[in-house]
């Protein structure tokens, strides 16, 4: 019994079980929150509040573009001191992202009354609020997963999502629900979030006294084609959220967003070994060891492809009773089941193109990944503009999709292949046998005497 018990403990405290853990809780909790407010809002307000959130996710990455890879990059093997100094200069510079968000919104929010979208409206008021009230449990993510301490990165994700999870249900349980209630759990969440991680000392705010003008500019220049690539990542999802209010309408942009939110069987997975590979290829590169690290490369893309077959079949033939189980039935007799299929079977693609990015961040080269995005956003527009002209519909903007996430696949595979030759092939031939050798391991760990 002892014997099954430190089995059953080495893997709970694996860091890529404690970080596939952490997104799956948070995704759960995401799925009943959503699951909830499909059912209590009506659909036309249910688009406003997806609107909303997405436009704060673009305002958001401006942000977490700047500093979550370039913290994660220049602090994990690092020394004590040098750790400090990255994480005090990346606190100064998430300060003055957020004092500057506070002084734009001090025109926007008289500008919002002249602003017929009501999605619109809402955000040019209170982005900023937001923004503070966020920056403290973001720089406690960071941290925490540069310092590959995803036991904490579990409870974190735990306090923020779940905290609005539970009051989204109490909001219903009472019958409260509207959609300036939801956006006041929202902010509420995160603020005790924040306040828990200052008082846990999860943050490091005061490194702030560690911070040098070299490690910000030099934090900076990383970061600013970082956050590009992540602005340009984020437009796809803002450009199709654009499309669909304007030219279909917010209840299209409901049934849209429902349809794309079972791709987090993909992206669950994806964002769980990107946070824990990311340490593990910087420390390769940072210690010249080139081959390992292309192969650890090889074998994250491979590995999560393989495991992602299973699951896109399964949607193929299940996805009506999966979205009915999230927004009802009525919503399973509407686009987004197909929806579902068409972004599973596009999603096969998404290892590799995250990856490779991450790569091309952790060998000094993420130029190529800005101008890759900026490419990818010209494809994005025209495929979707041809897309509507064609057949406005939610389907032709989702089919429009594939074809910048292909060309992200060519322009990245490029360099990498440069940097070090190898076959896009041998990823799924590496996967593959990763995938034998895991489970004849967790074979042995489980039911060997």
């Amino acid at each position: 019994m002892f014997n099954i018990k430190k089995k059953a403990l080495l893997i709970i405290n694996n860091l890529h079980f404690l970080s596939l853990l952490g997104n799956g809780l948070m995704s759960v909790f995401g799925m009943v929150t959503l699951a909830i407010l499909y059912r209590t809002l009506p659909v036309v307000e249910m688009g406003v509040y997806i609107f909303f959130m997405a436009i704060w996710g673009l305002i958001d990455v401006l942000r977490s573009g700047f500093l979550s890879i370039t913290i994660v990059k220049f602090y994990s093997g690092t020394t004590m001191e040098r750790a400090r100094q990255v994480a005090g200069s990346a606190w100064f510079i998430g300060l003055f992202i957020t004092a500057a968000s506070v002084l734009i919104n001090i025109p926007t929010y008289f500008i919002a009354g002249y602003v017929s979208d009501r999605g619109l409206s809402l955000f040019l008021k209170y982005f900023s609020l937001v923004s503070v009230v966020t920056l403290p449990c973001f720089m406690a993510n960071c941290i925490v997963q540069a310092e590959k301490q995803f036991g904490r990165l579990l409870w974190f994700k735990i306090m923020t999502q779940g905290s609005f999870a539970l009051m989204i249900f109490l909001l219903a349980f009472f019958d409260r629900i509207t959609l300036t209630s939801v956006l006041l759990a929202f902010g509420i969440s995160n603020l005790l979030s924040s306040v828990i991680t200052l008082m846990l000392k999860w943050t490091m705010i005061f490194s702030l006294k560690y911070a040098d003008r070299e490690t910000i500019w030099e934090l900076f220049h990383f970061g600013k084609y970082s956050m590009g690539t992540n602005i340009g990542s984020n437009l796809f999802s803002v450009t199709n959220t654009f499309a669909i209010n304007f030219f279909i309408g917010p209840a299209a942009l409901a049934i849209f967003n429902l349809g794309s939110k079972f791709m987090q069987v993909i992206e669950i997975p994806m964002l769980s070994f990107a946070s824990t590979g990311m340490p593990i290829l910087s420390n390769h590169y940072n210690k010249g060891e080139h081959g390992e690290m292309m192969y650890t490369l090889k074998k994250l893309i491979g590995m999560m492809t393989i495991v992602l077959l299973p699951f896109t079949i399964l949607a193929l033939i299940f996805a009506e009773p999966v979205i009915s189980i999230l927004g009802g039935t009525a919503h399973s007799q509407n686009e987004a089941p197909n929806l579902f299929r068409l972004f599973m079977i596009f999603g096969l693609l998404y290892p590799a193109d995250r990856f490779f990015a991450l790569a091309l961040d952790v060998i000094h080269l993420p130029k190529i990944n800005f101008y890759k995005i900026l490419v990818m956003l010209i494809v994005n527009v025209v495929a979707i503009v041809i897309g509507v002209w064609i057949y406005p519909s939610v389907y032709s903007i989702a089919i429009a999709g594939i074809f910048p996430t292909i060309v992200a696949v060519l322009i990245t595979y490029a360099p990498l292949n440069k940097y070090q030759k190898f076959s896009f092939w041998s990823m799924y031939v590496i996967g593959y046998k990763e995938v034998i050798l895991f489970i004849r391991q967790m074979r042995v760990t489980l039911f060997k005497r």
